[in-house]
């Protein structure tokens, strides 16, 4: 017996589902590949269906006081941001004006960022700088002082989170035979020291040039 002869789909139908497949690709690559793959949801589905969530890596929640510190803090003072410019003499000049001490208030657990640098001098080791901190005692009470860092440089930068109320800063000492210039950035939760008082015995003015900066001079 001889095979009847295979009728062809009629064009409409054979159009119908080619474009009846096209539709279901695209709902596919939409739908499903999209947001399972590339977070990608265009049509909503994957919301729908939980398929965005194959997307998402594996979490793993911490404890963000682990260790009895704080990560995140809020401070009653506001944020402030000050440059300050301080001059130093050459060793020459004597330790009057080679030296000095500049440090800010600072409560505790309060955080400062801070970046300076020296202008006029090319050797680091003409220049020291001693990092620390101390509390402001009623005469006759003790004293609490944490040292931080103390060596030569031209430059340094960082964050501090003061372990008690008081004041923080540096001790500059310029031991060339040029003057310089440090020129100190700071921001976050602190506040300025009047000229005169402890931690600004030289009377440090901040926010302006550096020749207008000790006016005791």
């Amino acid at each position: 017996m001889s095979a009847e002869p295979v009728r062809p789909m009629p064009r409409g139908r054979l159009i119908a589902a080619i474009l009846g497949a096209l539709a279901i690709a695209v709902l596919v690559v939409f739908g499903a590949i999209l947001p399972a793959e590339f977070d990608r949801d265009p049509l909503g589905l994957g919301r729908v269906t939980g398929l965005s969530r194959l997307w998402a890596p594996a979490e793993t929640a911490i404890d963000p006081n682990q260790g009895g510190v704080a990560r995140a803090r809020e401070y009653d003072i506001p944020f402030r941001t000050d440059v300050v410019e301080i001059p130093l003499g050459g060793f020459l000049e004597g330790v009057e004006r080679s030296e000095l001490e500049y440090k800010v208030g600072m409560a505790k657990d309060a955080t400062l960022t801070y970046a300076w640098e020296v202008r006029g001098a090319s050797d680091p080791r003409d220049f020291h700088y001693d990092q620390h901190g101390h509390t402001t005692p009623a005469p006759g009470q003790p004293m609490t002082v944490a040292t931080y860092r103390q060596a030569f440089g031209l430059k340094q930068q960082g964050v501090l989170t003061a372990p008690f109320d008081g004041i923080q800063g540096w001790q500059f000492s310029n031991s060339s035979e040029k003057p310089v210039v440090v020129r100190l950035r700071l921001a976050g939760f602190y506040q300025l020291i009047p000229a005169g008082q402890p931690g600004n015995e030289a009377g440090v003015v901040a926010n302006v040039p550096a020749s207008e900066a000790r006016p005791d001079r």
